[in-house]
């Protein structure tokens, strides 16, 4: 395994904080653009992509997902992002660092895929459904073997939904979790259907967390920030 082929891999959540609302629209309107200035400065180096989630979750409004061969990209940007003007507004409630790697199952349905997954390369579709999953320690205590057998029942009930796009990360002593799973779809209610038939799989057994999950959807950065509140003068503008 070439280890400079793989990639750190972050999902932050970030929450507004109400004050923020409160402030003149001139002062939002100028944090919005040095947020948005970051992220354009890094988007040079690592790949950022924006979601929003207003209106869908109460404990968080928006998320970046990160990916990038160094941490100190994510840990100089977050610095960055936190002394803008929309910093002193922003709460992290959830954040995930995980890490690619191969994967130690082949698949069934193409044997001649080899199970490299050191390199995400995002589909850009309209929804993404994150969340972290830990596994009980009974799993490991099975045969690899016998592992084996109960993954390609998953990955062939997976091929069943071609529209739906599945990004595994490993946490293993980076982070609390086992892995981060993220799921890209255009389509939620195949995504819906999917998880409901993977409850049914025998590894569905050994599944000890798969919680919080998150419906993200995608936008750039400035529609995100902009779904944070519509701002009242820039509708007043408009309408005039």
């Amino acid at each position: 395994m070439n280890d400079k082929k793989r990639q750190f891999v972050n999902f932050g959540f970030y929450k507004i904080h109400p004050e923020w609302r409160k402030l003149s629209f001139q002062e939002r309107e100028k944090g919005k653009q040095e947020f948005i200035s970051v992220i354009e400065e890094y988007s040079k180096q690592i790949i950022i992509l924006p979601y929003t989630l207003v209106g869908i979750r109460g404990d968080c409004d928006f998320m970046l997902w990160k990916i990038g061969c160094e941490l100190k990209d994510f840990t100089d940007l977050q610095a960055r992002l936190f002394g803008t003007g929309i910093g002193p507004y922003l709460e992290t409630p959830y954040y995930y660092l995980a890490m690619t790697r191969r994967s130690i199952y082949f698949d069934p349905v193409d044997p001649s895929h080899d199970g490299e997954r050191t390199k995400i390369i995002p589909g850009k579709r309209k929804f993404l459904f994150v969340y972290p999953f830990i596994k009980t320690r009974d799993w490991y205590a099975l045969s690899k073997e016998k592992r084996q057998e109960m993954m390609t029942e998953h990955i062939i009930t997976g091929n069943r939904y071609p529209s739906v796009k599945l990004n595994t990360t490993y946490s293993y002593g980076l982070d609390d979790q086992e892995f981060v799973v993220a799921f890209e779809t255009d389509n939620p209610e195949d995504f819906l259907d999917l998880v409901m038939e993977l409850r049914e799989s025998q590894a569905s057994r050994y599944t000890k967390q798969d919680t919080p999950t998150f419906t993200c959807m995608a936008a750039n950065i400035r529609e995100v920030l902009n779904s944070l509140m519509i701002e009242r003068e820039k509708a007043t503008l408009t309408k005039g």
